[in-house]
C-alpha cells in the first residue's frame, strides 16, 4: 500500500491554511464479487478528514518557542483551530505559553486581536450612529462601580454605549455580578436585543454572548490554568477583539495601578495602556487612556448589593468625590473623543449635569425595565427616598469595627479588605462559583477625617460564614490613622493620575 500525504512544507504554502489533508491509498486488485463501494474504479481509495492541524500546530509552537515571529497566516490558522476545536488542548497550552515566554511584536498582537475578534459574531449598527458608539474598559479594581453610573449618563449626553462587562475575580468585583443583584435583571442579551435596548434606551450593560469572540472563551480558560494569564499580548488581544466586536467609535481605558490593582506602579500601568490604545488605534477605534490610583476603595462600599446602592445614591446626586471624579472624567475623554465636546472640561460638565439632573437616573431605570426588571422594582430603587432594602437582599449579620485610637484616617487598604471580602462569600476564587450578593463592607469614615479612639469606622455584612478572630484583625490593620503633619501630600484625594488621549 502507498501513501502520499501533503507535507509540512506544502502546508506552510497553502493559501488560508486548508488543513484538509487527502491520504491515497492503492489496494491490490480484487475480484468484481470482493470489491466494495467504497474503493473507486481505479482501485484507489481516497479518505479526506481534518487533521492537517496535527502537522500544522507543532510547526507554529516549536515557531514561536524559539523566538520568531508569527505571520498573519500563522495567527490566522492557530485561533481558526481553537476556534473550531481541531487543536489538542494541550497544544493550545503550549502556545500560549510559548507567547509568555517569547512574547509578540505589535503586527502580532494587532493580527492576533483581529483574528479573535473575527471569530465570532461582530455587531453593526444603524448609519445614523456612526460616531456615536462607545464603551469604557477597566482593569479592575476594589468598590468599582462606575459602569453603572457611566454608561446611563453617557446615554443621556446622546451617545450609544453597548457595555459589555465581565464577572468578578480574585479581590477584584465585577459588573454583572453587581447587576445580578437586582432581582430580574438579565445581563444574557441577543446582539439583536442590544440593538433594540440601544435603539430605545441608549445603554445596556451585558455579558459575552456564545457568538461574540468565541476564541476569546477557550484561550481565557486555557490562560488561567496554564499560568499565562499576565502576558500583555494576550491580554491586549483579549480585551480589544471584544471591544472591536462592539464596533465602536470610541473607547477609554481606566487603567488602575497600586496595590489593589493588577499593576502596582504607574509605569507598568503605562505599558499596558500602550499596548492596548496603539493595537485599538490600529483597528480602528480612537482609544484613550485614563490612569487612577487603586490603592483603596472607590466610594465607601464594596460588594455587590451594596455598591448598586451606592450607585444609585450617585446617580441620585449624593455619590462620593472620588467616584464622580472617575465618571466624569472618563465621560469626559469618551464625549471628547466623538466630538459631543468640544474639550474635556466641556464633557465633565455635560456628564455633570447629566447626572445632577435626573436625566441619568432615568436612562438607568429604563435600562433596567429592558434588561428584566420589572416596572415597579424599578421604580422602587430610582425613587427618590426608599428602602432599598424592600428590593435588594440584606445580609443576615453586621458587624461593626471601632478605630483603636485617635488620628486622622490616611487610607484603608482596599487590597486586603477586598481579600477578607472574597472569602466570605463576596467574590470568587475559580471561575463559574456562586458569590453572595449580601455580603460588603462600608466605609464609615472619610479620608482627611479626624476621628476619636473607639467610634465606628467599617460596617460589614456578611452571611452564615462569620469573620474569623483573625479576618477581624486583617481589616483592622487596613486602617491608617496618623497626624496632621502626615496627611499635608494628601488633602486632595483624587483617584485620576494622568491622562492619554488617541493619537
Amino acid at each position: 500500500m502507498s501513501v502520499s500525504v501533503v507535507s509540512e512544507n506544502q502546508f506552510m504554502n497553502q493559501s488560508e491554511y486548508d488543513l484538509t489533508v487527502t491520504l491515497t491509498a492503492q489496494f491490490p486488485q480484487r475480484e468484481p464479487s470482493a470489491q466494495r463501494s467504497d474503493i473507486v474504479s481505479d482501485n484507489t481509495r481516497t479518505v479526506t478528514f481534518q487533521q492537517g492541524v496535527m502537522l500544522l500546530i507543532p510547526n507554529l509552537i516549536k515557531k514561536k518557542r524559539d523566538g520568531e515571529q508569527l505571520s498573519d497566516e500563522d495567527i490566522r490558522a492557530f485561533i481558526q483551530a481553537v476556534t473550531k476545536k481541531t487543536i489538542e488542548e494541550c497544544q493550545t497550552g503550549a502556545m500560549l505559553m510559548a507567547i509568555w515566554q517569547k512574547g509578540m511584536v505589535a503586527t502580532e498582537t494587532k493580527t492576533l486581536t483581529g483574528e479573535m475578534m473575527s471569530s465570532g459574531e461582530v455587531m453593526s449598527w444603524p448609519d445614523e450612529w456612526a460616531g456615536l458608539v462607545v464603551d469604557k474598559h477597566s482593569t479592575g479594581g476594589v468598590g468599582d462601580k462606575v459602569s453603572l453610573v457611566l454608561a446611563p449618563a453617557l446615554a443621556a449626553c446622546g451617545l450609544k454605549v453597548p457595555m459589555i462587562s465581565g464577572r468578578g475575580l480574585a479581590h477584584t468585583g465585577g459588573t454583572l455580578d453587581k447587576l445580578e443583584s437586582i432581582p430580574g435583571f438579565d445581563i444574557h442579551q441577543s446582539p439583536e436585543q442590544i440593538l433594540q435596548i440601544l435603539t430605545s434606551v441608549g445603554c445596556c450593560i451585558v455579558g459575552q454572548s456564545e457568538t461574540l469572540v468565541p476564541a476569546d472563551r477557550v484561550l481565557y480558560s486555557v490562560r488561567d490554568a496554564t499560568a499565562t494569564v499576565d502576558s500583555l499580548p494576550l491580554i491586549t488581544a483579549s480585551i480589544m477583539s471584544k471591544k472591536g466586536a462592539e464596533s465602536l467609535s470610541a473607547l477609554v481605558l481606566d487603567v488602575k495601578f497600586g496595590r489593589a490593582a493588577l499593576y502596582k506602579d504607574l509605569d507598568s500601568a503605562k505599558e499596558l495602556a500602550q499596548w492596548l490604545m496603539e493595537t485599538g488605534n490600529s483597528l480602528g477605534i480612537p482609544t484613550g487612556a485614563v490612569f487612577s490610583s487603586m490603592d483603596g476603595t472607590i466610594g465607601r462600599c464594596v460588594g455587590n448589593s451594596l455598591e448598586v446602592i451606592e450607585a444609585l445614591q450617585t446617580l441620585k446626586g449624593n455619590g462620593a468625590e472620588d467616584l464622580m471624579e472617575l465618571v466624569t472624567t472618563l465621560g469626559a475623554m469618551l464625549l471628547t473623543i466623538t466630538g459631543l465636546a468640544s474639550d474635556l472640561s466641556g464633557g465633565r460638565k455635560l456628564i455633570s449635569d447629566a447626572v445632577a439632573s435626573g436625566a441619568a437616573l432615568s436612562k438607568f431605570q429604563a435600562m433596567m425595565e429592558a434588561q428584566g426588571v420589572t416596572a415597579e422594582t424599578a421604580r422602587v430603587l430610582c425613587s427618590p427616598r426608599t428602602d432599598y432594602y424592600s428590593i435588594l437582599q440584606k445580609s443576615a449579620h453586621q458587624i461593626e469595627l471601632h478605630t483603636p485610637e485617635d488620628g486622622l484616617v490616611l487610607e484603608v487598604d482596599g487590597f486586603v479588605l477586598a481579600e477578607v471580602l472574597q472569602k466570605l462569600g463576596a467574590g470568587r476564587s475559580k471561575v463559574g462559583e456562586a458569590v453572595k450578593h449580601s455580603v460588603g463592607a462600608e466605609l464609615l469614615v472619610s479620608l482627611g477625617q479626624r476621628v476619636r479612639k473607639g467610634v465606628p469606622w467599617l460596617r460589614l455584612h456578611y452571611e452564615d460564614v462569620a469573620p474569623t478572630l483573625d479576618q477581624i484583625n486583617r481589616l483592622q490593620k487596613t486602617l491608617m490613622l496618623g497626624t496632621s503633619e502626615n496627611f499635608t501630600t494628601q488633602q486632595n484625594h483624587t483617584l485620576v493620575r494622568e491622562l492619554l488621549l488617541p493619537n
